[in-house]
């Protein structure tokens, strides 16, 4: 079975659009969702979420339509973002003790063997919070309902190093199971290529490419060469920069050629959001 499956999605505002966008995940998996600031990633996360009107297209979650299982779905799923901005004055006990009433499979063991994992005392006020600290407990009350999908929306934004290498290990930790899948939005790359095993790719309000992550880097090559070397690549390149030795390009490994001189390499997820970044100010 699907966790998720979105199919057609568009969404017409009057300076953004939302295109056709499709893309599965199945149970028991991470998906990596990666766009620069103003792609789409944050009106696809509140489609899937029912918070917004759709033009057209449907988002199914465990096979059920969320326009007309709401109430139902919405107890599946488990929803964290970088900060807290509501009721910061009071104490993250009272407001926990609000939440939980919405949520049939509350579960206060849980709940308070996150609070000991990540260090938190529930009596601190939100306000007193520093944003690691906000996004630990934002991560604790949607691990503590038994939801089946976890939406997260930067959890790792403003986490140490060591923090952040703790969470992707409890966020693996929660898939192997084969019960709970996650959708994981952040602009570190860098602990998408840890934990990911998909990659959804947004730019423009349009999916770039949706695969398993490995299949998704190795659909791209990094060139680096001289300016002769440019020429010859040059209409199929996404994008390039001119350095003191030549130049450094993305490309489509399908356009390509290996026998070629070009040096290539395989790029970073984040080398080829910021390859296709270029690509619209090369062309404007």
């Amino acid at each position: 079975m699907l966790a998720l499956d979105i199919r057609n999605l568009n969404k017409k505002y009057q300076n953004f659009e939302l295109k056709d966008v499709s893309f599965q995940l199945e149970k028991g998996y991470i998906m990596g969702f990666i766009g620069a600031n103003g792609a789409g990633k944050t009106t696809t996360i509140k489609s899937i979420l029912n918070m917004i009107n759709l033009d057209s297209g449907e988002v199914r979650i465990l096979g059920k339509n969320i326009a007309e299982h709401e109430v139902e779905l919405k107890q599946e799923i488990g929803y964290t973002f970088s900060g807290i901005d509501f009721y910061t004055r009071s104490k993250m006990k009272m407001l926990t003790n609000v939440i939980k009433k919405f949520y049939t499979n509350w579960d206060d063991e849980t709940y308070y063997n996150y609070l000991r994992r990540f260090k938190l005392d529930e009596n601190k006020k939100i306000v007193e919070l520093s944003t690691g600290m906000k996004v630990k407990y934002s991560l604790a009350l949607a691990l503590s309902h038994g939801a089946k999908l976890l939406i997260l929306d930067e959890p790792t934004s403003g986490l140490d190093p060591a923090a952040r290498d703790d969470l992707l290990d409890i966020f693996q930790e929660l898939v192997i199971d084969g019960e709970i899948s996650i959708i994981f939005s952040t602009h570190i790359t860098s602990d998408l290529e840890k934990c990911a095993d998909f990659i959804t790719f947004i730019e423009n309000g349009q999916i770039i490419n949706s695969s398993e992550k490995d299949e998704f880097i190795a659909s791209y090559r990094l060139l680096n060469g001289n300016g002769n070397q440019l020429n010859q690549v040059k209409e199929n390149l996404i994008s390039y920069k001119i350095n003191s030795f030549g130049f450094t390009g993305l490309i489509h490994s399908k356009d390509f050629d290996p026998s070629s001189d070009i040096k290539a390499t395989t790029p970073s997820l984040e080398e080829i959001m910021i390859y296709f970044s270029k690509k619209e100010d090369m062309y404007v």
